[in-house]
């Protein structure tokens, strides 16, 4: 192993190249959140290392009243659980529980800077641990349960763990639609942080079988209750001043404004550093990656490339392709998001020299795809 700043430590992890482990500390090397009107981040705890469990024997039960109840028990137990939600497969650890959250950062390399977002099952749950302004509660009404999280300032006395909240003074809430989510957040009957449940900065799981491949041996439990539905994670905004969108996701940015009657304020530009610390999850600069490089915009396909095709086009080079997987052959949106991360994902598996993404429409759920190929195609 070698040690690099952020207390981050190299591994010669097999599931993503150059993985990660950090320390799970919310202080680090980044700078505090961009201006929004906050207070910098706070010390939250757990300073000291964290080291990877591995060698677990992770069970996997279908979806179900058995696997529900299995896994509020191995949550209360400070255990990990992935299970579906509507927009990707999450990493559960109990919201409260400092220890179970270190542990959920290490099994992930996911970097403690990085904030978790804490899921309920209901409004009235999410009021026990942020405070809503007008529009806050105008967007939860209308989208919760739903692909939506809200970040809002904290409650006095909110109980989820300062690690959880990388130390900010605001915390990321969503409420899941998925009825597999809300039979386990019901059965455990507090709030879950739930990250994407596969190594940090790798593609996202919406299977369970992407799950088992990231993280087998690392977690408790998984929870297969199939395919999920979106495909992409949550749409992040933050409501602190004006309504910002942090992150484009399984909701558009579109059915957000209308119902705010105003258009969402862009983050500043140092947002998308990754030498700033993210006020939000999915934000840093490089994420969602493969282990092949990704070439947005192609017009063509190289030699030694596979193919994330969209739409009926044909490009040169086609034939030569490793392979070729179309998002959506009807250039429908919606269908290529719920199919984009395992495209990606079959596509890496091939080997590729690199992979070839023709260009996709910034409209719509489009806005969410591309946010999530340019952040794919960033250097690592």
């Amino acid at each position: 192993m070698i040690s690099g700043r952020s207390g981050r430590i190299r591994t010669c992890d097999p599931c993503v190249p150059n993985a990660v482990l950090y320390r799970a500390e919310p202080h680090s090397d980044k700078r505090p959140a961009y201006s929004v009107g906050l207070d910098a981040p706070q010390a939250a705890g757990m300073r000291n290392f964290v080291p990877v469990k591995t060698g677990l024997k992770t069970l996997i039960l279908p979806a179900g009243h058995a696997a529900a109840e299995a896994a509020a028990r191995r949550l209360a137990a400070g255990g990990l659980v992935a299970f579906p939600t509507e927009t990707v497969y999450g990493l559960g650890a109990d919201a409260a529980n400092a220890t179970a959250i270190a542990h959920l950062y290490a099994a992930k390399g996911r970097p403690a800077f990085n904030p978790l977002i804490a899921h309920v099952a209901e409004l009235a749950a999410a009021q026990a641990i942020g405070r809503f302004d007008d529009r806050a509660l105008r967007l939860a009404e209308a989208f919760w349960p739903g692909p939506l999280t809200l970040v809002v300032p904290k409650t006095e006395g909110c109980p989820v763990a300062d690690l959880a909240t990388a130390g900010l003074d605001t915390v990321a809430i969503r409420v899941p639609a998925h009825p597999v989510a809300q039979a386990i957040l019901r059965a455990f009957g507090g709030a879950v942080v739930a990250p994407s449940a596969n190594i940090s900065g790798h593609v996202s799981p919406t299977l369970a079988s992407h799950v088992e491949s990231d993280l087998a041996g690392r977690i408790d439990l998984i929870v297969d209750g199939g395919p999920v539905e979106v495909g992409v994670e949550s749409t992040i905004v933050g409501c602190l001043n004006a309504p910002m969108l942090l992150r484009p996701g399984g909701l558009s940015r579109e059915r957000i404004e209308a119902v705010l009657g105003a258009a969402l304020v862009r983050p500043p530009a140092e947002a998308d550093s990754d030498d700033s610390q993210p006020l939000a999850p999915g934000m840093l600069a490089s994420h969602y990656a493969p282990r092949a490089h990704v070439r947005l915009d192609a017009h063509d396909v190289a030699p030694g490339e596979a193919l994330l095709a969209f739409g009926s086009a044909r490009l040169p080079g086609l034939d030569a392709a490793t392979a070729v997987m179309n998002l959506s052959l009807a250039a429908d949106l919606d269908e290529a998001a719920a199919n984009l991360f395992g495209y990606l994902r079959a596509l890496d598996a091939k080997r590729p020299r690199a992979i070839a993404v023709m260009a996709i429409p910034e409209e719509g759920l489009g806005e969410a795809i591309n946010d999530r190929l340019r952040r794919a195609a960033v250097a690592r």
